[in-house]
């Protein structure tokens, strides 16, 4: 089984290198807007209409990973419009487009992924979703509940600012769509680790990649990211517990894996709470359904449970699998039932590469003005960017989409059917991440002369 670590985080992983902020306190002494970044904050601004009506056109229309077919037709038409190269069917449904400047220089990669969520919207607005259909055997509705609608709005518009630049710009422009971030459907390869296999980081060779997320409990205007280790690997876990069936009244007559499933689930708390070190790093183990008979009256043969693992540092992603595995074979071996664990492992700890972020901050705090960009505390959430970050610097930050005045308390999280972002953040969203590539191709071209 494949490790996602490619480099050793351990202790460090939430330490800030001297170094890093030594080069960004320089980075701040010396900034100064160029005209190519004048330029874009004055075209994003006249795109605000166009960026709400993408965004709520995909909303409406949301489609699921690697089902992602009129979405990606109406990107890679809007692509080929501004006489960018495109190519399509990138990782089954992606898009990606490459904007050659008119000067020499270095490739910068920005992404934005497409898919929608197997959620029912429950939002009273105008362009709510009404698409649904049937995931893993169950009729359900399709959102965007995750705001992955606003990133591909975004880097529309990204996309449109810069190719009306063009010939000034000194580098490379690759725009990612990926779709699948939130996984491909069953049986299926996807998202970016199928990108990064199929060779979306060369020909021409990526340099560095930039991508942000959507907040729905970050107010809009502000900005948030963290050096290092920022996001969790993730691992998905399914245990299955088999006992011997009887009637609910004569318990005795089998082995109950109702009552072997609920030790096992108390008892893979005390990973956490008990075995691991989380003063080094925070970690979390999940079960989040459990299936298991039809009748009140019979004991079943077995029972059904599944979960997600989240770490921050290999030896405690080891370590986990292996408590795991004990704790769930040894419990139902104790209780006469046997119990088989299968891990996934889903995507590795997306890591901001700490010399880009130094370099680039600067960038993001003449966008929203330093008051409003913040360093924040690792997210447990996971992100498949990290892909991208294993082969290339890459720099992830997020994107305040909470309406002013509403507290964190009330606005719904994502994966939620009450998920709702405000579009004031569109705009924001343009001109941090075009400036994010102008910024860095300019800051190679003068370290090159």
């Amino acid at each position: 089984m494949r490790s996602p670590f490619t480099k050793s985080i351990s202790n460090k992983i939430f330490k800030i290198s001297a170094a890093a902020f030594i080069v960004s306190l320089s980075g701040q002494m010396v900034h100064a807007q160029s005209p190519l970044s004048k330029s874009i904050d004055q075209k994003a601004a006249t795109l605000e209409k166009k960026l709400v009506d993408w965004r709520r056109d995909f909303h409406q229309n949301p489609e699921l990973g690697n089902r992602e077919f009129k979405t990606s037709e109406k990107v890679a038409n809007h692509l080929k419009q501004l006489g960018i190269e495109v190519q399509t069917g990138v990782a089954h449904t992606g898009v990606v487009g490459i904007l050659k400047g008119g000067k020499p220089g270095p490739v910068v990669a920005l992404r934005a992924d497409m898919d929608g969520l197997p959620v029912a919207e429950r939002v009273d607005i105008a362009f709510k979703s009404k698409v649904t259909t049937e995931y893993n055997g169950q009729n359900t509705g399709v959102m965007h509940a995750c705001g992955h609608d606003t990133h591909i709005a975004i880097l529309m518009g990204v996309a449109e600012v810069l190719a009306s630049m063009k010939s000034e710009l000194p580098g490379t422009i690759k725009f990612i769509f990926q779709p699948a971030e939130e996984g491909a459907p069953e049986g299926e390869e996807g998202g970016a680790e199928l990108m990064v296999k199929e060779g979306v980081l060369d020909n021409p060779k990526v340099e560095a990649i930039f991508g942000l997320h959507i907040d729905s409990q970050i107010e809009v205007g502000k900005i948030a990211y963290r050096p290092g280790a920022t996001m969790a690997a993730v691992d998905f876990f399914s245990i299955d517990v088999k006992g011997k069936q009887t009637h609910g009244a004569y318990p005795w007559s089998g082995v109950d894996p109702i009552v072997t499933s609920s030790q096992i689930v108390s008892a893979l708390q005390t990973i956490v709470s008990r075995n691991l070190n989380i003063t080094q790093a925070p970690a979390v183990v999940t079960i989040g359904a459990i299936h298991g008979g039809v009748r009140q009256n019979i004991i079943p043969e077995s029972v059904k449970m599944i979960g997600t693992i989240r770490t921050f540092d290999e030896k405690m992603h080891s370590y986990v699998h292996k408590r795991l595995n004990e704790i769930s074979v040894n419990i139902a071996e104790s209780a006469g039932a046997t119990a088989s664990v299968d891990i996934n492992i889903m995507y590795p700890v997306t890591f901001n590469d700490e010399a880009l972020t130094a370099k680039m901050i600067t960038t993001l705090e003449d966008v929203a003005g330093k008051e409003n960009v913040n360093v924040i505390p690792a997210k447990t959430g996971a992100e498949d960017f990290s892909y991208y970050q294993q082969k290339v610097p890459g720099l992830f930050f997020f994107l305040g989409g909470m309406p002013k005045g509403k507290s964190v308390a009330d606005a719904a999280p994502h994966h939620t059917p009450d998920f709702y972002v405000d579009e004031g953040s569109l705009v924001l969203g343009v001109r941090s991440i075009a400036r994010l590539a102008t910024d860095y191709l300019e800051k190679s071209k003068a370290k090159t002369k």
